[in-house]
């Protein structure tokens, strides 16, 4: 009696492991590696940015007025959305004041986790540019609405002319130019002729703009 009862324990035992098993593959695609249950980073719902920065980029460099997404592992208190100030800094609580302009997100990210070390046992530290308004494009001269605009990757000279309301009645259309700081700290002018491109002819004067540029329109 008592080897048939110790037998009907193994055989419970064993179905109990079977389906457990079973459970972790449905949930994980792979019978040994179980979902964790904490310490998984899920971006916040609306989040992202109209650049498509990243965590850890190290190509783009934050602005003044650009909104920061900043996020520190299991301290809620810590994360959350803030605007870089006009001085270029932002304020963190234990971090305090932190120079955010002329940094790369990556550069910032080591910036805030060094200072957190005083704090914080190896704190892991991620920050996404949420909004882009430091990039911005001029355009002047005999257009309707002169001035600054926000620059997205893809603004060329024609989206820059409809963004300023079209031309003045005695704009010169085919003598705008594009003012560029080149590497030298002068600066490139390029010749855009309005006629030409709208009836499809050199379009490659329709050029992509930088941050930085200025439209003419004389």
């Amino acid at each position: 009696m008592s080897r048939w009862i110790d037998l009907s324990v193994r055989v419970g035992i064993l179905f109990a492991f079977s389906g457990s098993l079973q459970g972790q593959v449905a949930s994980t695609g792979h019978p040994d590696r179980a979902l964790p249950t904490s310490g998984v980073a899920t971006p916040s719902a609306g989040s992202g940015t109209s650049t498509g920065n990243k965590a850890h980029d190290d190509s783009f460099t934050i602005g003044n007025d650009d909104h920061l997404a900043i996020n520190v592992w299991k301290e809620p208190d810590l994360t959350r959305e803030i605007p870089v100030r006009p001085d270029g800094r932002i304020s963190l609580p234990l971090v305090g004041e932190v120079q955010a302009a002329g940094r790369t997100p990556l550069q910032l990210e080591q910036d805030i986790a060094a200072k957190l070390k005083e704090y914080i046992t190896a704190p892991e530290v991620t920050v996404i540019v949420e909004q882009i308004n430091s990039q911005k494009f001029n355009i002047l001269g005999q257009v309707e609405k002169p001035g600054s605009y926000p620059l997205s990757a893809a603004t060329t000279v024609l989206d820059a002319i409809a963004a300023a309301g079209g031309f003045r009645d005695f704009a010169k259309q085919k003598a705008i130019y594009i003012l560029r700081k080149n590497a030298t700290g002068g600066e490139t002018r390029i010749a855009f002729n309005y006629k030409d491109v709208i009836k499809g002819k050199n379009a490659e004067q329709n050029i992509k703009l930088e941050p930085g540029d200025t439209v003419v329109a004389p």
